[in-house]
């Protein structure tokens, strides 16, 4: 698998769907959210579950094999501190950011209207884990784990 390709797809996927408001797809589970992107050999499936505390997985197929993918939980901490709608504000702004430097890993910091953007990680797009967070007023108020990785038969 070539990953320099490999990771520039999921950065054009992320950036169209979640992060670009691409429009949902039909879901695929009962009470998903849906997001995809077909580009020539390339397609992506972002699916996840609830709102302000949510669970999802992305899946790369290539030629129609899957070959990556992403777990992923986050959740408010502090209601009192940031709600869902601010949390995704920030989130999206963030993410867009680090998507226009052409990567979706982390070592990245963003500060906006409603706290501190954090994402942390280790490895890289063939095995990876990390977390992202908002702080306000110094306080962490929002995380989200996320690991995954090439796929192999």
């Amino acid at each position: 698998m070539d990953l320099v390709a490999l990771e520039a797809f999921i950065v054009r996927a992320k950036r169209a769907t979640y992060v670009g408001s691409g429009e949902p797809a039909a879901p695929s589970r009962a009470g998903s959210h849906d997001l995809t992107l077909v580009d020539g050999d390339w397609s992506y499936r972002d699916s996840y579950f609830g709102g302000t505390d949510f669970h999802g997985q992305e899946v790369v197929w290539h030629r129609g094999e899957p070959v990556w993918a992403m777990s992923y939980y986050g959740y408010v901490l502090r209601p009192d501190l940031i709600d869902a709608p601010r949390a995704g504000l920030t989130i999206k702004a963030a993410l867009s950011a680090m998507y226009a430097e052409g990567r979706f890993l982390g070592g990245f910091e963003w500060h906006g209207p409603h706290g501190l953007y954090r994402d942390a990680s280790t490895g890289d797009a063939a095995h990876f884990q990390g977390r992202e967070t908002i702080s306000v007023e110094g306080v962490e108020a929002y995380a989200l784990d996320y690991f995954g990785g090439l796929v192999r038969e």
